[in-house]
């Protein structure tokens, strides 16, 4: 494991198995511009919600060396699935023997420490990929810090299709969005407030906000992750001091440039430009 950055920066690194990643990365930039960041997404073993938790434990664990090389102190999971299936065993298992110094975080634990105070209801909806409500990860997060809130979850398999395609502001898309939300909607008349829990799905807030009943909040990620992210800096002076501060970022792939680069721009809401790595 390299302890000096090759470079001689020492980046925030931002993961995902895609491009959704880069919802949350758009934020967190917003809110920390004077950082270095670097955005890795594993685009040829996308989509990881499909896969076994040993394989996206695996996946997952071979980006983070990877981030690790590149000088980052600190390795921020923007994807739901590598933060449900693989960011515990990493924190617990790999962390103290590969780099004790070094801190992988999530996106799962900052919204469910806060989802509780959205809700007069005492209940919420999830919206998410089949592999993050297969793993629980939302309900049993939610129960630390909210023990008496009720959690309505609904997988949504055509969500993440329909924006990497690019049709998520087509007519097309309505069918999928409405069945999903009028599914979870009926599970309980009293949901309040509903969270896109897939970094994917901010592309479709406008059409999902149609489809929910007038009052229920709609609570997306990037935000959430952003602040929290710009409060654990605060709390952690020397990490922070860690983390140089030239404003630069950087964008890689494990598939094509040419199709990242096209697709990245609709979520990072600015054109950029990539490289292309093997891991």
């Amino acid at each position: 494991m390299n302890t000096v950055s090759p470079t001689g920066d020492y980046p925030i690194g931002i993961f995902d198995s895609g491009y959704g990643g880069l919802t949350v990365m758009k934020e967190i930039v917003k809110a920390l511009p004077a950082y270095d960041y670097i955005y890795l997404g594993d685009n040829a073993r996308a989509p990881y919600g499909t896969r076994s938790f040993d394989t996206v434990y695996r996946y997952t664990l071979e980006c983070v060396k990877w981030f690790f090389d590149q000088g980052c102190p600190l390795v921020v999971l923007a994807c739901n699935t590598a933060s449900a299936k693989a960011l515990r065993t990493i924190q617990q298992n790999d962390l103290p023997i590969l780099a004790p110094d070094r801190r992988v975080l999530g996106v799962i634990r900052p919204t469910t420490e806060i989802i509780g105070n959205f809700s007069m209801s005492g209940e919420v909806g999830i919206l998410a990929t089949a592999g993050t409500v297969a793993s629980d990860s939302y309900p049993i997060e939610i129960s630390k810090f909210f023990p008496q809130l009720k959690v309505h979850q609904e997988a949504c398999p055509m969500w993440v299709p329909l924006v990497e395609n690019n049709e998520h502001n087509k007519p097309g898309a309505d069918y999928f969005i409405r069945q999903h939300i009028d599914r979870l909607m009926e599970k309980s008349g009293l949901i309040d407030t509903v969270l896109l829990a897939c970094t994917h799905y901010p592309l479709l807030a406008e059409k999902i906000l149609q489809c929910l009943p007038e009052g229920v909040e709609l609570l997306s990620q990037g935000e959430i992750v952003a602040n929290s992210l710009k409060d654990y800096l605060q709390r952690h002076p020397s990490m922070d001091a860690r983390i140089t501060k030239r404003g630069t970022r950087k964008f890689y792939t494990t598939d094509s440039v040419a199709d990242f680069e096209k697709h990245a721009s609709i979520f990072f809401g600015e054109a950029l430009r990539a490289v292309r790595i093997d891991l």
